[in-house]
């Protein structure tokens, strides 16, 4: 029995299965999943072959301290911002042995948000080592804390499969 609802668990085991395949590691740079895209990852046996490590980053400072984002981008764009996410991306990647890594931020509410950026905002990046790079801005609308924060799993490992090389 899985923590997670079965379509997360399946993309999860197809990750574990083609990138142990492929030899390749991910790593993880999460705000409003909280750590749960490596909890999903995690949760597959067989999982310490393709997962290299995992950055919870909720407040600014350690966006900044752990993943090197920058102070400039966080005032410029915020903090839910494809910038931001982005950048989370490429430190979660060149702070880690991974090949690949995904990065979150948003709002997963029930408050915070705001007509420019309302809750179930939530910015995905992801990167790998060759050069590739997937943004998506998703608008999860109002649907609940827990509601957006699965969404998120899911599209994140929908972002990071599709890296995949073939």
């Amino acid at each position: 029995m899985s923590l997670f609802p079965e379509d997360i668990q399946s993309a999860a085991e197809a990750i574990i299965r083609d990138f142990t395949a492929a030899g390749l590691m991910i790593s993880t740079a999460e705000s409003c999943t909280g750590g749960l895209i490596a909890g999903a990852l995690t949760e597959i046996a067989g999982s310490s072959a393709v997962v290299d490590r995992g950055f919870v980053t909720y407040t600014n400072t350690a966006k900044m301290e752990l993943l090197g984002v920058q102070e400039q981008t966080l005032l410029g764009f915020g903090a839910v911002s494809e910038e931001t996410a982005r950048q989370m991306a490429h430190g979660a990647l060149f702070r880690s042995r991974a090949a690949i890594a995904i990065a979150v931020t948003g709002i997963a509410g029930p408050g915070g948000g705001w007509a420019e950026k309302p809750v179930g905002l939530v910015h995905l990046a992801a990167r790998s080592r060759a050069g590739a790079f997937i943004h998506r801005k998703m608008l999860y609308g109002d649907i609940g804390r827990s509601a957006v924060r699965l969404a998120t799993v899911k599209t994140a490992l929908e972002m990071v499969h599709s890296l995949l090389p073939d």
